[in-house]
């Protein structure tokens, strides 16, 4: 029996990003079914899972064993503590000590970022000077995360070795500073990007834009700009063509959608499958291993 995640819109909620992040870089989805919902705003989501009482936010996880998990460090904890040969927190003390201690505060912190300059997966928008209150945290992020590095002596470019809880939680943090210009500080610079070129992160994006779910309640009235993560390879679907693979790279069933990409038509299984690879499709490996 599996446990199952509840998501908000992939563009849009951040801890829901998080709680992926932590089923997904770390092996688990297998053992995970996920359901995405679409509230029409943050106030509609305990409508949404009147089901699932208590649980009134997303995400929300049930595990196998029927128990609700309604906040991210507990989703966090419990697959931590149900797989513990899945390196969810570092082996080392001192390196797990410091993800703890940066997760927790990141769940209970930083609220003038978090309440002013909500996550954006769909657009960017052009820098802004930040207010004083936003500054402050902004300073807080670079000591945090300059700490975690030489404390734990990272040479990659996670915070406490290898990638654990503490990133996956911090993930929306880092595309929130992309999104408004806000990654200016150089440990900030470097670890945004890292989030950014992360395959799981581009397949969480690349599947919020194959859904077309953007919302006008979730946007910011603000001048846009280009995406600041890495420029996806040109595709486009077609209607028309020949498919080099007769089966779907994801689910091996017969191919009946089409993208065309670099002068060549590859097929899908179904519309999903194919826009989630239009949009970013270096960010499946299984794609980018037929191609």
């Amino acid at each position: 029996m599996k446990h199952h995640l509840y998501i908000g819109n992939r563009l849009y909620f951040s801890w829901s990003l998080a709680a992926w992040l932590m089923v997904d870089r770390f092996g688990l989805s297998d053992k995970v079914d996920t359901t995405v919902l679409y509230p029409a705003s943050e106030d509609d989501v305990a409508a949404l899972l009147t089901n699932l009482a208590p649980a009134k936010t997303l995400p929300t996880m049930v595990t196998a064993g029927g128990a609700i998990l309604s906040d991210s460090m507990a989703i966090a904890e419990e697959l931590a503590s149900l797989y513990p040969d899945a390196g969810l927190w570092p082996q080392d003390s001192v390196a797990r000590g410091t993800a703890r201690t940066l997760a927790n505060e990141m769940h209970s912190g930083f609220r003038a970022l978090r309440g002013g300059w909500p996550m954006n997966l769909h657009r960017s928008f052009q820098p802004v000077m930040p207010p004083a209150d936003v500054a402050a945290e902004l300073d807080r992020l670079e000591v945090n995360w300059t700490h975690a590095r030489q404390t734990t002596a990272t040479e990659g470019p996670w915070l406490c070795g290898d990638y654990s809880i503490a990133d996956a939680i911090f993930a929306p943090m880092a595309v929130r500073l992309a999104n408004y210009g806000f990654d200016t500080r150089p440990a900030t610079r470097s670890y945004v990007a890292a989030h950014l070129a992360d395959p799981a992160l581009r397949r969480w994006r690349a599947m919020g834009l194959a859904a077309g779910k953007a919302s006008a309640v979730f946007e910011h009235d603000r001048t846009i700009r280009p995406w600041p993560g890495p420029a996806p390879l040109p595709a486009a679907p077609v209607t028309h063509g020949r498919s080099e693979n007769a089966i779907c790279p994801y689910s091996g069933k017969p191919v009946t959608h089409l993208m065309g990409m670099q002068g060549r038509t590859f097929g899908f299984c179904n519309v999903v499958c194919r826009d989630k690879t239009v949009a970013d499709p270096a960010a499946w490996p299984a794609f980018m291993a037929m191609l």
